[in-house]
């Protein structure tokens, strides 16, 4: 009987093979013809084998005797086992341990390093080289030649193997060995010596190993038996070590099987990883216009668990270390560094995210779209209209109503009204619209909307508190039809104070629906066909006239809005809005807002009724001191910065000192804002003759919550604007030029100013004295920022220029990580 090999290339016959050898070969046949494998099939106790009997000539006789493939097996291992016995007699000597001839067994045992000995030894905790011995290097140092051609000192700790059986190794050849040792590396191996030496409690050395599986401990074998040992972790583990060498034990059976299920759950967890690698290397490829769409990426669960790891990863939000480990083995695997701006650079490659990616939302996890369930129970409402007031509506439809809001308006809360009284008086009526009709304190509809607090209007999109279609066919006031409302009316007496306030359930028939810019326009042609409306700007002036004498505090500004209506594309066109809030339009709807809210607070208080009332402790402000400041950004920024902050009391009306009211209420938006929701709740409770549905201490709760998710949303809606403004600027010729009103001085070197034209507050260094702070400045701006002056930073004027001149030099990193806290850098 004889087995072959390959070793150097060339087949090697060897006669008298080891015990393991016949037995794997053996097995192996057993196991293509039984059932799955299992160690306990081979030990002699098991009863694994076949128990059939079988003819068989006895070698050297002419008898034929009958055996059972069990007794075969045992008399053919028993003679090998004998033979296996003697060999294990020579492996001290051929490995020339220097240990004073002694053999322990199962003791590892050191050998002394010599010049000469091939050894392997460790060069840093990544890197194994093979090396020959040259010479000794101080006391205990040596100096080794290694596979790479490099001569290094290195330290006997370093040494983790001594190839046994060579004295003077050509250091020539030790690539050629190592080659060797790698075609003959076969960690099948491993499982038969595993199976017989779990079988026998035994442990093992690599040279013992190469006995078993190579019957041999010639140099080569020996390493390859040793890379064996020393690479697996599956079948075999370190007992004890001794110096370079060491002595390695079979696992059991149990912790191996647990391995090898981790090691599938590895490999299959690797074959995602890569198919998973390339789809992303596939979309990056394609040009933008042919990227997958987002919701491809969620189809398949194990696509859709590393895509939202990614995603999480890129806005700092990962809920477990496993989506971290996730993530970051993704980009390792896609050769990018393991941060949040390459997992959301991978993301806008990919196509997952838009390039102008509101990150603050998905950071701050703002809902968008509303449960299938919201929606369904929002659908029963508007097929099943129930209005528990229908009786008791005031009919109005007499009246001219005006609805007057920006063009982009999705939801309209509110209309008005006017006439002049036979006295002269001027009455006007404030309707609202009456989204009680519909929802419930407690419904399902009602609990998403206090979850959400409040609309969300961002320059890229609108995401309404109620669903879209309940919010914009049920609710809102329509133009020429029949619309449910709650209406407030007031007479003024002739110096703009409350005369007469009355609040009722109406029903109303809104005659024009109007921009600002229309209802200004209106306004200044003076027409007679809209006395009306004029009414309302009289209205409004006496009512500024009164809040003004009454303390308030004028804060009215200019502002900035932008709608993007193509935020998806790279290069979105960008519409930016300047509205001053005191054009004749805005001041108008402001003045009748404030005025019905304070009209709402009175009657809160009257029936004693607990509301949201909101108030500002008066300021010691004294206008007089900001007299020498002009109207408008300067003055009214100089104002703001010495207000004290507002307050909400939920059982009696406290004094707005800053908009000059003994009590005020939000009432005008029940449909973009909860508070004003929870107040029409309890004003319509009062009306049909009920208690109000909430107490003081219910409304509390609810108010700390959904204030919470307010400040949420007007952080995100602020940060947001910042971004598309700063996004309109780079766009612009790099010749063009802004005026620049100074707003004050912040410290030394410091000063803010304001861009005219766009509305927009920056913070500039400056070097030199600045020119007058009321007196606009022209101001140049970069054509396009680049990550490398993304910094806040200093910058000296250069020989040549202009010392009166302002150069924006500079973006803050807000343009790309969306903080909110746009500034662009002046220099003087």
């Amino acid at each position: 009987m004889i087995s072959v090999r390959a070793v150097n290339t060339c087949s090697i016959f060897r006669s008298s093979p080891p015990v393991s050898s016949f037995r794997f070969r053996f097995n192996k046949h057993l196991r293509t013809n039984t059932s799955s494998f299992h160690y306990d099939r081979y030990s002699k106790s098991g009863s694994g084998f076949p128990t059939s009997r079988f003819d068989l000539p006895i070698l050297g006789h002419g008898d034929v005797r009958s055996y059972s493939l069990q007794s075969f097996v045992d008399a053919v291992f028993e003679e090998l086992t004998s033979n296996h016995k003697r060999k294990r007699q020579g492996i001290c000597s051929a490995i020339k341990l220097k240990t004073g001839g002694e053999v322990l067994d199962d003791k590892p045992v050191n050998q002394a390093v010599e010049k000469g000995l091939l050894v392997e030894f460790k060069k840093d905790s990544e890197r194994v080289l093979l090396a020959v011995v040259q010479r000794r290097d101080g006391k205990k140092n040596w100096m080794v030649y290694d596979q790479n051609g490099v001569t290094s000192s290195i330290k006997p700790q370093q040494i983790t193997y001594i190839v046994p059986g060579v004295d003077n190794f050509d250091q020539t050849q030790i690539s050629s060995f190592i080659q060797k040792a790698q075609q003959n590396l076969d960690t099948s191996l491993l499982e038969f010596a595993w199976i017989e030496l779990l079988e026998k409690n035994k442990s093992v050395t690599p040279e013992e190993l190469a006995e078993m599986i190579f019957g041999s401990v010639e140099p080569l074998e020996s390493y390859c038996a040793h890379l064996l040992l020393s690479k697996d972790d599956l079948y075999f583990t370190v007992q004890e070590t001794k110096g370079s060498r060491s002595l390695y034990g079979p696992r059991p059976t149990v912790q191996v099987e647990e391995l090898m299920r981790r090691k599938l759950a590895k490999e299959a967890a690797e074959k995602e990883l890569q198919e998973f690698v390339q789809l992303l290397t596939s979309a990056k490829a394609m040009p933008s216009n042919a990227k997958p769409p987002k919701t491809s990426w969620v189809v398949e669960e194990k696509i859709r668990c590393k895509i939202e790891s990614l995603e999480a990863y890129a806005i700092d939000a990962c809920k477990s270390n496993d989506e971290k480990r996730i993530a970051g083995m993704i980009l390792t695997a896609m050769g990018m560094g393991k941060t949040a701006s390459s997992a959301l650079n991978l993301l806008i490659d990919i196509g997952y995210f838009p390039v102008h990616v509101n990150l603050d939302m998905l950071k701050l996890n703002i809902h968008t779209d509303h449960p299938d369930e919201i929606i369904s129970a929002a659908e029963d409402l508007l097929s099943e209209p129930v209005d528990p007031d229908k009786i008791n509506r005031k009919d109005l439809t007499h009246l001219k109503v005006y609805a007057i809001d920006v063009d982009e308006a999705d939801e309209l809360d509110d209309a008005l009204s006017a006439t002049r009284l036979q006295d002269g008086r001027i009455k006007v009526w404030i309707h609202v619209a009456d989204p009680t009709q519909y929802v419930q304190p407690g419904s399902k509809v009602d609990r998403e909307a206090m979850r959400r607090g409040t609309s969300v209007f961002l320059p890229t999109a609108t995401y309404p508190m109620f669903p879209e279609k309940l919010a914009m066919e049920g609710m809102s006031l329509k133009q020429g039809e029949v619309c449910n409302a709650l209406t407030v009316s007031v007479i003024l007496h002739s110096d703009g104070c409350i005369a007469e306030y009355s609040v009722n359930n109406s029903i109303i028939k809104p005659t024009y629906m109007l921009t600002y810019e229309s209802a200004s326009e209106l306004l200044h042609m003076n027409l007679e066909e809209e006395a009306e409306l004029k009414l309302l700007s009289e209205a409004a002036s006496l009512r500024l006239q009164w809040r003004r004498e009454q303390g308030a505090v004028d804060t009215a500004t200019i502002e900035t809005r932008i709608k993007v209506p193509n935020p998806e594309d790279p290069e979105p066109a960008i519409n930016l809005y300047v509205e001053n809030q005191a054009d004749p339009a805005m001041r108008l709807v402001s003045e009748m807002m404030l005025l019905c809210g304070e009209a709402i607070a009175t009657f809160g208080s009257c029936n004693n009724i607990p509301l949201p009332y909101r108030g500002q402790p008066q300021s010691n402000i004294d206008v007089s001191a900001f007299a020498h400041l002009p109207e408008g950004p300067v003055r009214s920024l100089a104002m703001v910065r010495i207000m004290r902050g507002a307050e909400i009391d939920l059982r009696k009306p406290i004094r707005h000192g800053i908009l000059g009211l003994p009590g005020y209420v939000q009432f005008t938006s029940p449909i973009r804002r909860y508070l004003d929701l929870l107040a029409h709740y309890q004003v319509k409770a009062v009306l049909r003759g009920d208690s109000p549905p909430l107490s003081a201490g219910q409304l509390e709760g609810m108010a700390s919550l959904v204030n919470m998710q307010t400040r949420v949303v007007r952080r995100l809606c602020s940060s947001s604007l910042q971004y598309w403004i700063i996004e309109f600027l780079r766009r612009q010729p790099k010749e063009k030029k802004y005026r620049a009103l100074i707003l004050r001085f912040i410290k030394d070197r410091v000063a803010a100013l304001l861009l005219v034209e766009v509305r927009v507050v920056y913070y500039s260094y400056k070097y030199s004295l600045f020119p007058n702070p009321l007196q606009p400045l022209s101001v140049p701006l970069p054509q396009s920022p680049t990550p490398s002056n993304l910094k806040r930073r200093k910058k000296k004027g250069k020989k040549g220029e202009d010392p009166n001149a302002l150069n924006i030099f500079g973006f803050s990193g807000c343009l790309y990580c969306h903080c909110g806290y746009a500034c662009l850098f002046i220099e003087h």
